[in-house]
């Protein structure tokens, strides 16, 4: 099995080594310069600016309210860090569910106006008319599939998806036609294990899961749910790898605390 952590640039045919050499693909969100510099310094492989921003960053309680001007924001802060890893930007809801032309519209501007490398969308059959022609413009498209957040009034529920085989063979059939149509990567979200490793072997193109066990091809988390940074947050696959929230919650006490003993700054610390 080769290493890929000393590739300089992280494209998609990077990506579709990695799957076909059976090493697996580091995925993280980001969504402002400092973050993104860390991350992508530390070696992972796929950077995403996901519309979760519209929850980590702006409070918001679902995907939606993001809009396509806040993530090419976003965006374009992450790609001014980013040197090695691949950046993926999520296209927000209500800029390509409609219409295929708004569809292609949005990517562009997120493509010229951020300098990201790839789009991400969500849905299957009903998004293929968009997805298409995002493609033939020449912008990669990760598709996404399982649990789709910016579904989340349909759902009703963020409960495991696919579970019965009605709902598993439409994702199995929706999975097989994103690849036949070009996209270059999929992720899976919060599905049964064995469906997730089913669809990675079926498929030549890199599997990404998110709640979909662990033999795919890669995993992806939200950056601020990996680190700690949200405690009401716990489904059984997040694994926090801090406590950012009790680090920086400690750090920010004793500074105040500081000012108000007297003892910052200290001599040493003025001009």
């Amino acid at each position: 099995m080769n290493n890929y952590s000393n590739t300089s640039r992280v494209t998609i045919k990077v990506l579709e080594q990695m799957k076909n050499e059976g090493d697996k693909i580091s995925m993280l969100t980001a969504y402002d310069f400092s973050f993104a510099k860390i991350i992508d310094e530390a070696g992972i492989d796929i950077i995403l600016v996901g519309d979760s921003a519209s929850n980590v960053m702006a409070g918001h309680e679902t995907t939606l309210p993001i809009t396509l001007d806040q993530m090419i924001y976003h965006a374009s802060a992450v790609v001014r860090a980013v040197k090695r890893a691949l950046v993926v930007v999520d296209l927000p809801f209500g800029t390509y569910q409609a219409d295929s032309k708004e569809a292609l519209k949005s990517a562009i501007r997120i493509m010229k106006e951020s300098g990201a490398h790839a789009v991400k969308l969500e849905g299957g059959h009903l998004a293929k008319e968009s997805i298409e022609r995002i493609i033939q413009a020449g912008i990669p498209v990760m598709g996404h599939l399982g649990l789709t957040p910016q579904s989340i009034y349909k759902f009703g529920t963020y409960t495991v998806r696919a579970k019965d085989d009605d709902e598993a063979n439409t994702l199995i059939d929706d999975s097989k036609m994103l690849e036949n149509i070009g996209c270059f990567s999929i992720v899976l979200e919060k599905i049964p294990n064995i469906l997730a490793k089913k669809v990675a072997s079926m498929l030549k193109l890199p599997i990404i899961g998110i709640g979909a066990g662990s033999e795919v091809d890669g995993q992806v988390l939200v950056s601020h749910d990996m680190l700690g940074m949200n405690k009401d947050f716990s489904p059984r696959f997040l694994r926090r790898y801090l406590d950012l929230d009790s680090l920086v919650s400690k750090a920010v006490k004793k500074y105040s605390s500081d000012i108000k003993t007297g003892s910052f700054p200290n001599k040493e610390e003025q001009y």
